[in-house]
């Protein structure tokens, strides 16, 4: 009995302590996609089925390391594509069972910097940083101010402003959450966001769409 007490005391403090130290990597997110996150019932049904199976993510991380590999300041982008959209399954719908992405990471980062942060991604967007179809170092250039997120990572590029009026005009609401785990998060308004990429079998650029997401994350 005595030991059992014992152990257990152990594995408490123990607990303990792994909650104390909180996650071991922080930063910034922003993703986009081709589908609306916060729209009328109309607009939502119909993209449903034409539209929202893109998507680009980008995390830059602030401070922390994975493993003992420093990440400090270094930048990792998503680009996804699945056979249907991404976000529906929320609402009941099927979800994708195919997703394949493009990994573009941070040039700066040495070898081990690149799968410490591939892992991270894959650790944040499970179900979609899983078919990685092409890795590819770009410099990638990570802005973010009081009035917008900006990415830009070979192919890919996104700009997402910050303040944006969400207005119940034809019963608009959000419907989805973003696509990656977040600590915290709000909806941007996408001024402009693009793939040219040849990677994933597809390209888009749209415009001033309430399709993002953004905020900070931890791991």
């Amino acid at each position: 009995m005595k030991r059992t007490l014992a152990l257990a005391t152990v594995l408490l403090a123990s607990g303990l302590g792994l909650r104390a130290s909180g996650p071991s990597i922080t930063g910034d997110y922003v993703e986009v996609r081709t589908a609306e996150v916060y729209t009328g019932g109309c607009i939502l049904g119909s993209e449903g089925e034409t539209s929202g199976r893109e998507a680009i993510m980008a995390w830059r991380v602030s401070h922390g390391a994975l493993n003992g590999v420093s990440l400090d300041g270094l930048s990792i982008v998503a680009v996804v594509a699945g056979d249907r959209n991404l976000g529906t399954h929320e609402l009941g719908g099927a979800a994708p069972a195919v997703v394949k992405s493009v990994i573009l990471v941070d040039d700066r980062a040495q070898p081990a910097q690149q799968q410490a942060l591939l892992t991270m991604a894959k650790g944040l967007a499970p179900e979609l940083v899983s078919d990685v179809v092409e890795l590819k170092p770009v410099a990638i250039a990570f802005k973010k101010d009081s009035d917008s997120f900006t990415v830009s990572a070979g192919a890919a590029s996104l700009d997402v402003a910050r303040k944006v009026e969400h207005s119940p005009v034809c019963g608009a609401v959000q419907w989805f959450q973003p696509l990656a785990h977040t600590d915290e998060n709000e909806i941007g308004l996408t001024r402009v966001q693009a793939w040219s990429g040849t990677g994933l079998g597809t390209q888009w650029k749209q415009v001033d769409r309430k399709s993002s997401f953004f905020g900070t994350f931890s791991y």
